[in-house]
């Protein structure tokens, strides 16, 4: 049996687009594992010291991922298993809220910055009174495409990417379909925190320290990226009672925009929050779920407050 390898890669090299023709950073054979250093989203652009007014001036040129990978022996129609052995964020984050972006582009006219103290490890205030729990995963775990590149790095495809799942923490199994030879995986884009559904564009945005080990699957294939997570869904926010909204449409995206102006309201009114901060909470800890698709013409979407994160 051949011996389990550590292998560190560092983020002083990066890459903003999916692109097969790009050179492995490294090499490694199935059941190694590798530590991956991740930049944040905006690339090092935010400090601790940066306004709102730095949000108008960014320009996005890409996610900054750490990699690629090369798994040796990887072919297209394999499944590589990824298995999430640890996600350490850094000392701060960020959430901003860009005009004309996110799920609510039309609603909030200026832009705003939330910056956030992750040093605690266990939890990031909003307010005193708001602790967020720190659940920390990465937003973009992929492989590279079939499709000579390069392709952005914003939507999310069939080689994983940019799916933004909060359930991807440590202990979740990952599992992507290999498109092309050497899988060329690489990650990035890593949370501290996020509700199902990233809502305002972003989460509580930070760099990390990741961990994965490696395996390759030639006895079954899929199509899109599959992962079995490592207990219960809920995560630690689900000690206590949740308020929720709900919307219907005949369109689900906007029905999850009215039951995210709805909670919006909800929280200006009961919490005293303004519009932002509402906002702001509503991507890094309200979680939207699809409760009904069948009874047409009116699908309903439900956005879940947990209340354990309102201290006193």
């Amino acid at each position: 049996m051949s011996r389990t390898r550590t292998h560190t890669l560092d983020a002083s090299q990066v890459h903003y687009a999916w692109d097969n023709a790009l050179p492995p950073r490294l090499e490694i054979e199935p059941g190694d594992e590798v530590v991956f250093q991740t930049r944040d989203a905006a690339d090092g652009y935010y400090t601790p010291q940066s306004t709102a007014e730095d949000v108008r001036r960014r320009v996005f040129p890409g996610h900054p991922l750490t990699g690629p990978v090369w798994v040796k022996g990887a072919r297209p129609g394999h499944v590589l298993e990824v298995e999430i052995r640890a996600v350490e964020p850094g000392a701060w984050g960020w959430t901003a809220i860009m005009p004309g972006r996110g799920l609510l582009p039309h609603d909030f006219s200026e832009p705003y910055l939330h910056k956030w103290d992750l040093s605690r490890r266990d939890v990031a205030l909003l307010r005193p009174d708001i602790a967020i729990p720190i659940e920390p995963f990465c937003g973009i775990l992929g492989v590279a495409l079939a499709t000579p590149g390069p392709h952005s790095t914003m939507p999310p495809r069939e080689n994983g990417g940019n799916m933004d799942v909060k359930q991807l923490t440590a202990g979740t199994t990952l599992y992507l379909p290999v498109q092309v030879e050497g899988a060329l995986f690489s990650c990035g884009d890593a949370h501290a925190a996020q509700g199902d559904g990233e809502v305002c564009l972003t989460a509580i945005e930070t760099t990390a320290t990741v961990t994965l080990r490696f395996r390759l699957h030639d006895t079954f294939t899929i199509r899109e990226p599959q992962f079995r997570t490592a207990g219960p869904l809920g995560g630690r926010p689900n000690t206590g009672p949740y308020y929720a909204t709900t919307a219907f449409h005949t369109d689900l995206l906007e029905a999850a925009r009215n039951a995210v102006r709805y909670m919006i309201d909800h929280l200006v009114r009961t919490r005293g929050l303004s519009r932002e901060e509402a906002f702001v909470l509503c991507s890094v800890a309200v979680d939207l779920r699809i409760s009904e698709v069948v009874d047409a013409p009116h699908w309903i979407v439900t956005a879940f407050l947990p209340e354990s994160i309102f201290r006193g």
